[in-house]
């Protein structure tokens, strides 16, 4: 049986009896019994397969907004339903009519491509031999020997969407998309061939207005899946090793339980305050730029992020949040290289380097990178919630501005208070973005030099 055909009624019946042996915890036995062709059907047949939560739920939904944690099967969620309707599965469709077009969109264009479409869940490994699509990477498409195409679109374009127009989209990690608004409202104007357009939003949650204002939406319909719903198809060790690290705290609660968890109480930053502050562009000319670097103590798996955050000072001495380029488990010469890289993308002052872990090396390690770059070296004398303090008034002032979204930095900001964050980890984003506004517009001011971006 192909993907587009219904299931006989034997199939059917083969169906409910692995669902029931699964239940009994009789699902391995019950496996050795099927004949080759049975099992064909099995491994190719996503309903037998699939947990609740990865299938469509029922009823007249416009947006079904499928979140959960880490390693949920959202991902592979998502291109079973893209190849269900492409290849118009019985099961799915019922009879509606799908004039088979598309769209696919993610945070970046890579995005698309490495997780929605070459992942190890993604659309070309779900599907079989004689029914696979054809990715064209160079039209950013997919093409279905039945001549259903799959256009690939990015949150950073969302002007891209004018004029495309789809039976069904597959949204991936909506939480983290750059211009989500403008690229959401642009989908829904070419959401407008077949009977009943339809999307879906694969997502980790995080309370950013769009996803707050579609969990509100009448035509909304929510799955919800925790990681460890997933726990049979993750690696050995993966949920002891992050439950025990992460059970409990904020970070784990939303990355695991798949929560949407609200602002915290007591930090010096909110979501609200941030949307407020937030836009699309820098000014043409500011007056000086820097890249602040907080350091790891040490390299390797178990270190700490690398903080690096580029801020600029505008001429009406607002201070724009320009960029986040902190890296995770980097050697001193990758996360000095991409600071460097940073300051010359940005035709930057200085580099603002924290020195109290790795004091004189950090600049040698910078020097090694560009001995052309110069380095300000700083030395924090105070705890790090006493040198947010005053950073966290000038936003309440309007004197900073965020460059379109920042969601790593930002999920810092919102989770720090006078404990530190709620994981326990060092804010080592959130320490750049400080040395960084502190060295714009809390130090001695510098001989200005107006450059355009």
């Amino acid at each position: 049986m192909t993907a587009c055909q219904t299931p006989t009624p034997s199939e059917r019946s083969l169906r409910s009896a692995l669902a029931a042996c699964a239940n009994e915890n009789r699902l391995d036995e019950a496996l050795k019994t099927l004949s080759p062709a049975e099992m064909q059907f099995i491994l190719a047949d996503w309903p037998t397969l699939a947990h609740d939560h990865q299938l469509p739920p029922g009823g007249d939904w416009r947006v079904w907004l499928l979140v959960g944690g880490r390693g949920a099967g959202k991902t592979r969620a998502g291109a079973e339903w893209v190849r269900a309707m492409a290849l118009g599965a019985g099961w799915l469709t019922g009879g509606t009519t799908f004039s088979g077009r598309v769209a696919l969109i993610g945070e970046t264009f890579s995005d698309v491509r490495e997780v929605m479409v070459e992942g190890v869940s993604g659309l070309l490994a779900v599907h079989g031999k004689a029914e696979r699509p054809t990715w064209i990477p160079t039209r950013r498409r997919l093409e279905w020997p039945n001549g259903a195409v799959a256009q690939a679109f990015s949150s950073e374009d969302p002007e891209a969407l004018r004029g495309p127009q789809f039976d069904i989209a597959w949204c991936d990690e909506l939480a983290k998309w750059r211009h989500a608004e403008e690229t959401f409202d642009m989908l829904q104007f070419g959401l407008r061939l077949g009977q009943q357009p339809r999307q879906l939003v694969t997502t980790t949650p995080r309370p950013v207005p769009l996803l707050k204002r579609l969990l509100g939406l009448p035509g909304t319909a929510v799955s919800h899946a925790p990681t460890h719903a997933n726990a049979p198809f993750l690696a050995p060790g993966f949920l002891e090793a992050v439950v025990n690290r992460y059970a409990g705290t904020r970070l784990g609660r939303q990355e695991l339980d798949g929560e949407l968890i609200e602002d915290r109480p007591d930090a010096l930053w909110s979501r609200d305050r941030l949307e407020q502050i937030r836009i699309d562009t820098a000014p043409a000319e500011l007056t000086r730029i820097v890249i602040a670097i907080d350091p790891p103590a040490s390299s390797g798996r178990k270190s700490d992020a690398c903080g690096i955050v580029a801020a600029g000072l505008g001429e009406d001495g607002v201070a724009y949040v320009l960029a986040d380029r902190s890296m995770h488990r980097a050697k001193p010469s990758d996360w000095a290289a991409a600071a460097v890289g940073l300051w010359h993308g940005l035709d930057g002052d200085c580099l603002v380097a924290e020195v109290n872990q790795g004091g004189e090396m950090v600049a040698e390690v910078i020097a090694g990178a560009d001995p052309g770059v110069p380095v300000k070296q700083v030395r924090a004398s105070r705890g790090k919630f006493s040198r947010a303090e005053p950073v966290a008034m000038l936003y309440d002032q309007s004197r900073i501005r965020h460059v379109g979204a920042l969601p790593d930095l930002e999920d810092e900001m919102v989770d720090f208070g006078p404990s530190g964050l709620s994981n326990g980890r060092s804010p080592d984003r959130l320490d750049a973005l400080v040395w960084a506004i502190s060295e714009l517009m809390l130090g001695p001011r510098a001989e200005p030099r107006v450059r355009r971006l």
